[in-house]
């Protein structure tokens, strides 16, 4: 299985095209983040599901019960999205499980944000490590029904450990040896991730800024040992 996302983090649909036109079987998983998504909607998540390829809609929805429910349901229905992230609030996690009903997408619910450390947690009112705060966020999430959880590489080993082998594990905050943290800041490598228990690493500029975007997804997947993406 190929277990990169690649994080369509641009600012154009065009740009989005180009890429995934450049990547070609060397990715079959794209991210649509809010800034895409913003100026492409459900329209262009359809047409990356036309293409044959799988969406990860990081919309990170955190709203009251009923309006996540209800756009969880227009986003389910649809039939496009594998994947759609919520906040890790029991409350926004409930709705957003009744909202999906029967339909495929799946749940992930994020824990801590990859460019959070204890500074930013404490300017939120959190006095907690890190750690603890996923701890329980993990813990409500598998009591809400969610399919999976959105965590750092550095806390997936743990992640893994409370919510068993079943819930995907999906895991931002992933550079190759040598490669900038840019925004990041708990970070790990994709061979540590994936050996620690990742199922999916979400993959952005070291592919999306490269020179040759197929060729940086290409020595990512040698890196942890995945190979033979079709021409």
């Amino acid at each position: 299985m190929n277990p990169l996302i690649i994080a369509l983090d641009v600012d154009s649909v065009g740009q989005a095209e180009k890429l995934i036109g450049q990547i070609g079987s060397a990715a079959e998983f794209y991210k649509v983040g809010m800034e895409l998504y913003a100026v492409g909607g459900m329209d262009f998540v359809r047409q990356v599901h036309a293409h044959g390829k799988r969406v990860f809609l990081d919309l990170k929805l955190y709203d009251i019960g009923e309006t996540v429910k209800r756009a969880t349901a227009r986003i389910a229905e649809s039939g496009t999205v594998q994947f759609l992230t919520v906040h890790g609030s029991r409350a926004v996690m409930a709705a957003a499980d009744e909202g999906r009903g029967s339909a495929a997408t799946q749940l992930l619910a994020v824990t801590v944000l990859t460019s959070f450390d204890e500074e930013d947690l404490a300017d939120l009112g959190y006095s907690v490590p890190v750690s603890q705060l996923v701890e329980l966020r993990v813990r409500k999430a598998v009591e809400s029904r969610m399919d999976g959880i959105v965590c750092s590489p550095l806390e997936v080993r743990r992640v893994r450990e409370i919510g068993g082998p079943s819930l995907k594990l999906v895991t931002p905050g992933v550079r190759s040896a040598g490669s900038a943290n840019a925004d990041q800041k708990r970070v790990a490598t994709p061979q540590d991730a994936i050996k620690d228990g990742a199922d999916f690493l979400v993959i952005g500029r070291q592919v999306t800024r490269a020179a040759d975007p197929r060729g940086a997804c290409e020595s990512i997947l040698a890196e942890i040992g995945v190979s033979g993406t079709r021409p």
